[in-house]
């Protein structure tokens, strides 16, 4: 499960699982860490903090100067408390501008959410690997 960090009390903690929160643009809060050391009961945590960045790069534009493709980049970095460690994960994809910039947005953010999903997975993999 992803949380954001403002969620923090939808966790239920009598469940054991990796908890990964996130936030626009600065990863784990402070806070939300101490509440979870404070409350989960586990014999087994993983407590991962997590740094994010998002970008849109313009790529190409037409003749009258309108974009018509562009870049998203999201780049997070984990770090992994118990053992210090790093994952870097990046997801990219090129987009093509729309008409409709509601359905533009839409496509954005859903974009953004499959990077989320991606990244989490891709996480997952990392630490079950090592």
């Amino acid at each position: 499960m992803i949380f954001k960090s403002y969620e923090i009390n939808k966790i239920k903690l009598n469940i054991k699982h990796i908890i990964l929160l996130y936030g626009k643009n600065e990863g784990l809060k402070n806070e939300a860490l101490d509440i979870l050391i404070k409350n989960k009961k586990s014999d087994r945590k993983i407590l991962i903090e997590a740094t994010s960045e998002y970008e849109k790069i313009i790529l190409t534009k037409n003749t009258a100067s309108e974009v018509t493709n562009y870049k998203l980049i999201a780049n997070v970095t984990f770090l992994i408390k118990s053992t210090n460690k790093k994952i870097n994960i990046t997801e990219e994809k090129i987009i093509s501008s729309m008409d409709d910039k509601f359905e533009e947005a839409r496509k954005e953010r859903a974009t953004k959410q499959n990077f989320a999903r991606s990244i989490s997975n891709k996480l997952i993999s990392e630490l079950i690997i090592n």
